[in-house]
């Protein structure tokens, strides 16, 4: 029993700070593709790039869940909410990690919108929550996110992201800091039925980026495989799409080189539509 209790206990430390690190990169359609995303809009764009909401053209809601060992205590849960206006798109979102004895929440309210219909640009206010049993107390910071996201040419997508530009501190013992996280990538729609893409990640406080690269090929009418790899650790995924009506159903799994195997879930509906992005 003690070891079972030891085993999740690291295991919760590495996927706590792994969440904080990557800031949540939620969404089983992103996960597949090793969450090389920044060029993908979707309802998940709250957390990969906020300037990926104004091209949704519906209310669109999102709900994810991620389990880790099948232990409830590793569950990372979240929703998004997007929705278009004449002005541009607004976007909400809610994500909790953890259990009653430490536990991390993430809000956040996001604008985009297009610009001469080749650009579009998206920022972001969350406010993020750690609660800490006992002595420790709870500590509460705001941070902000930025992205944008271009077409230049016909299937060709340019996005880039930043989030906690300001490197917004957490507590003054050591002057700790939330992470500040630039993004960068490249995606190619090869046709209607298959996208490429690449992408750099790399936070301030760590050495090394991390590479990433993920594909997607709409494999038979509203079914959609997908598959990925990243670096530093190096991370394999993959993942399964359909898509029915309003509602989108996608399944991703990946395999982390020390924590092993995890899955996660998405359920997508966009109101008054037919399809979904």
């Amino acid at each position: 029993m003690k070891i079972i209790k030891l085993i999740t206990f690291i295991a919760f430390l590495i996927l706590s700070i792994t969440a904080s690190s990557q800031n949540y990169p939620v969404g089983a359609s992103a996960a597949g593709m090793a969450n090389s995303s920044v060029v993908v809009p979707s309802i998940w764009s709250t957390y990969h790039n906020q300037a990926g909401l104004d091209y949704l053209d519906e209310i669109t809601f999102g709900a994810y869940f991620e389990n880790w060992f099948g232990i409830s205590d590793l569950g990372l849960k979240s929703a998004a909410l997007a929705i278009p206006t004449k002005t541009g798109t607004f976007g909400l979102d809610f994500t909790y990690f953890g259990y009653s004895a430490f536990n991390e929440m993430k809000m956040g309210l996001a604008y985009s919108k297009k610009f001469a219909d080749i650009i579009s640009v998206g920022i972001q206010l969350d406010y993020f929550n750690v609660n800490q049993q006992a002595v420790y107390g709870n500590i509460g910071v705001a941070v902000a996110e930025i992205g944008v996201l271009s077409e230049p040419i016909d299937k060709l997508f340019i996005g880039a992201h930043v989030f906690n530009p300001w490197r917004a501190q957490i507590a003054e013992y050591q002057d700790e800091r939330m992470p500040t996280i630039f993004k960068i990538g490249m995606g190619y729609k090869f046709t209607d039925k298959v996208l490429l893409t690449v992408e750099t990640e790399k936070d301030l406080d760590i050495v090394k980026p991390i590479f990433k690269t993920g594909i997607e090929y709409n494999f038979v009418s509203n079914l959609y495989l997908r598959a990925g790899i990243s670096t530093n650790p190096l991370t394999t995924t993959f993942g399964i799409g359909y898509k029915f009506k309003g509602i989108a159903l996608d399944l991703a799994f990946k395999h982390h080189q020390v924590l092993g195997y995890n899955a996660g879930i998405s359920v997508n509906y966009t109101f008054g539509s037919k399809d979904v992005k």
